[in-house]
């Protein structure tokens, strides 16, 4: 088969795909002839997307991805199919307009991108984003937005997220017509087939969850009754990869807690250390037995020296029973106390007779 005729039956292949998906209605234009294709076009898009702003996060983290995108496609030739032939002015026109409309083979057209993580730490939140059409040398008007959720047990370390890029591309292009106006020059009824496919580009985005200190509550002991003073003694550990210089933890007391005493010096904790932080809380009277979950945070210099806070540190504690009096604890006071004030009373008025 030469290559003029497997041409001839690719584009007569893809017509028929696409005719497949027309509304009943539709049908081939008369002077369509798809014998006549003038030109095969070589290349395409190329998209590229580049992350916006700082790619290094948090633990614990939930942050928003800018993606910037851009088309780097080229036609990278063109080859011949058929030539006009001298004196065919119809031909002629159709060929140099053909010739025009492949040019456009670069352009992107509906654009979806789609974000995903192979970690189970690192989850991304957000579906497939629409970013519309991008021509041949263009960036995109506005960033392509996608959520993404650190969780807290993340260790250090770059991760690798999967970016999908699908979008049509035109493939082939074709301009009939058979009418020309010799006085204006051009083919008054003609008619342009274009045919798209799909293509998908994937391409790896980077995220970096960073070394630092993080701090978790290993530990918490303290008696705390209603209507009673206690001291609660919490433990904190740096699970993190750097060194907290200077750190100082302060509680936030929320009813029915109290406390005069809200911070408590830690020192400097590298990782893998613990320190206990003692607090001297108060419990309100009407304090319902249950347990409780109070809110801290650990301020500390990391090791350039800079001034940090770090997120939310629960501590979960408990308000107990009230203390119960044991049985006849209150009845033997108050027979005590009447026979200390009988005795008083007998030796006044024996010091007074």
């Amino acid at each position: 088969m030469n290559t003029k005729n497997g041409l001839f039956i690719t584009v007569t292949t893809l017509l028929i795909l696409c005719w497949a998906v027309f509304p009943a209605q539709a049908a081939i234009p008369d002077n369509f002839d798809i014998s006549k294709n003038y030109y095969s076009v070589y290349g395409g898009p190329d998209l590229n997307a580049t992350l916006i702003g700082d790619n290094q996060y948090s633990r614990g983290d939930t942050v928003t991805l800018n993606l910037n995108m851009m088309n780097k496609g080229e036609i990278s030739g063109f080859k011949s199919e058929k030539d006009a032939d001298i004196g065919e002015y119809t031909d002629q026109m159709l060929q140099q307009s053909e010739m025009q409309y492949e040019a456009q083979a670069t352009t992107a057209v509906g654009i979806l991108a789609t974000l995903k993580s192979d970690n189970p730490n690192i989850k991304v939140k957000s579906g497939p984003q629409e970013a519309g059409t991008l021509q041949q040398g263009k960036e995109s008007a506005s960033p392509t937005k996608f959520t993404v959720e650190i969780s807290k047990d993340t260790p250090a370390g770059i991760y690798p997220l999967t970016l999908d890029l699908s979008y049509q591309y035109q493939s082939n292009v074709q301009v009939g017509g058979d009418d020309f106006d010799s006085t204006t020059g051009l083919v008054t009824n003609k008619e342009v087939g274009i045919w798209y496919e799909n293509k998908t580009q994937t391409q790896t985005v980077n995220i970096e969850v960073k070394n630092e200190p993080y701090f978790e509550v290993t530990n918490v002991t303290g008696d705390l009754y209603p209507d009673e003073g206690g001291m609660l003694y919490v433990t904190y550990k740096n699970t993190g990869e750097e060194t907290a210089k200077d750190a100082t933890v302060r509680v936030s007391a929320a009813d029915p807690f109290s406390t005069t005493d809200d911070q408590a010096y830690l020192g400097t904790l590298k990782p893998g250390d613990s320190e206990v932080a003692a607090f001297d809380m108060d419990v309100d009277n009407t304090a319902t037995p249950k347990p409780y979950s109070l809110s801290s945070e650990i301020f500390y210099e990391d090791s350039d020296g800079h001034d940090q806070t770090s997120d939310t540190i629960k501590i979960n504690t408990e308000v107990l029973e009230a203390k119960q009096s044991l049985p006849g604890f209150e009845l033997g006071t108050g027979i005590t106390f009447v026979a200390l004030a009988t005795c008083f009373i007998m030796f006044r008025r024996r010091k007074q007779n």
